[in-house]
């Protein structure tokens, strides 16, 4: 195969100002024309973009709508991207943050259900060392109240193709709600026993053989928001990034329901890549 192997991209900041809307991030390469421009570059079919709560209304809701309308007409598809751990508690919130997000976002053009991407981390809460168990039952209800509202992308993790629940594992559980998965591997590197290839590979497995189309996502933030130089590419460079990720593809470009590597995200990609320094 020829070309990048890095297809998609999480994007979580916006380009207004907070004193417009105090949901503003003012990121502005993330305006519709700069973020259009990068995905061009890049060569990405896929954005997973953050959608703020009530993403239909205000300066936020107004960006994030044109942005998904201007992706669209170059062909990028896109998914709004949430999640919040107090979800957990409240599901339904869940489901009215996706309502609204799906109206701001459309319809695809070809038709299709429009997927919300959802990555709400249990494992971030207080509770997940305390009562595991119960945490698990909120995410899952959480997956379930919104997959029954509308279709349903999920961050996984790739431990938890190992993590138990119930009789199997919280993959297990996960798998049939979702219509799609990106498989969170985030390492420096694609070969050996701690790589991307080695750690994804159960998960994007089970995924495959369940007929879901599937990412396998890469961190470019920093050690510090990482956890460790360990797992981002930040120190590596964007040459590792592009060499290692064409080794994943390598390893799982033959598999039913691949479509690529998710790049953790876009403004700390385009940091790696120094373009906000250079304009």
């Amino acid at each position: 195969m020829t070309g990048s192997a890095l297809t998609s991209m999480w994007a979580w900041d916006n380009p207004v100002l907070p004193a417009l809307d105090a949901r503003g991030r003012a990121y502005q390469p993330a305006s519709m024309s700069s973020l259009v421009r990068f995905c061009a570059a890049r060569e990405l079919s896929r954005v997973f973009i953050a959608a703020p709560w009530a993403a239909d209304e205000g300066p936020v809701g107004s960006w994030f709508s044109a942005a998904c309308s201007a992706l669209r007409d170059t062909s990028v598809q896109v998914h709004p991207l949430g999640g919040d751990p107090g979800w957990l508690d409240r599901p339904s919130l869940a489901v009215t943050w996706a309502l609204a997000a799906a109206r701001s976002a459309g319809p695809p053009p070809d038709g299709s259900d429009l997927i919300v991407q959802l990555d709400v981390e249990p494992w971030t809460t207080p509770a997940w060392t305390s009562d595991r168990a119960l945490v698990l039952d909120r995410w899952i209800a959480v997956l379930s109240l919104v997959r029954a509202s509308t279709a349903i992308g999920v961050d996984v993790p790739w431990w938890l193709a190992h993590e138990p629940y119930r009789d199997g594992t919280v993959l297990d559980a996960v798998l049939p709600l979702a219509t799609r998965v990106a498989v969170v591997a985030f390492s420096d590197h694609a070969r050996g026993p701690s790589g991307i290839v080695s750690l994804a590979g159960p998960a994007v497995a089970a995924a495959s053989a369940t007929g879901l189309p599937f990412t396998v996502g890469v961190e470019t933030d920093t050690a510090d928001v990482a956890g460790g130089p360990q797992y981002t590419f930040c120190s590596a460079g964007p040459a590792a990034l592009e060499e290692e990720a064409a080794w994943v593809r390598d390893a799982f470009g033959n598999l039913p329901g691949y479509e690529g590597v998710t790049v953790e995200h876009h403004r700390a990609w385009r940091r790696l890549l120094a373009l906000d320094e250079t304009g």
